[in-house]
């Protein structure tokens, strides 16, 4: 069963333990970005959760998307990703990583990404510390 994640937090994405990837639908016809970026991603970091949101509505009336009668809708992306790999990295580590796997997709289009990337264990972690009832 997949499930749909949307704007939550770490810890309650993570509480079933189950892995999780979430997009706003379509296919990858429809959302070749957000394919790619679903692909490259699983590809090179094998997540636990991976949820990609598309937030290029926000943004559809910046001049550099007027300019393109609003873009192909695939600009700006929210990316939650969990993954092993990211052991022992920094936050820059990470977002390297990400950035050289999309370089293709951010030449062509793709704007703005906002990342958060965990480890399973940082996700652990922020659920020992996260009170009772506020998840």
């Amino acid at each position: 069963m997949q499930r749909i994640a949307r704007r939550m937090s770490w810890p309650l994405l993570f509480h079933n333990r189950q892995f999780i990837m979430a997009t706003a639908g379509g296919s990858a016809v429809d959302k070749p970005i957000e394919g790619a970026i679903r692909d490259k991603l699983t590809n090179l970091l094998q997540p636990s959760i991976l949820t990609i949101t598309n937030d290029s509505w926000r943004h559809r009336h910046h001049a550099a998307m007027r300019e393109q009668d609003g873009g192909n809708g695939e600009s700006h992306f929210s990316v939650q990703i969990v993954s092993e790999v990211f052991a022992g990295k920094t936050t820059m580590q990470r977002h390297r990583m990400i950035y050289a796997a999309l370089s293709e997709e951010l030449k062509n289009g793709l704007h703005a990404l906002s990342l958060n990337t965990k480890t399973q264990a940082e996700i652990l972690e922020a659920e020992v510390h996260t009170p009772q009832g506020t998840h």
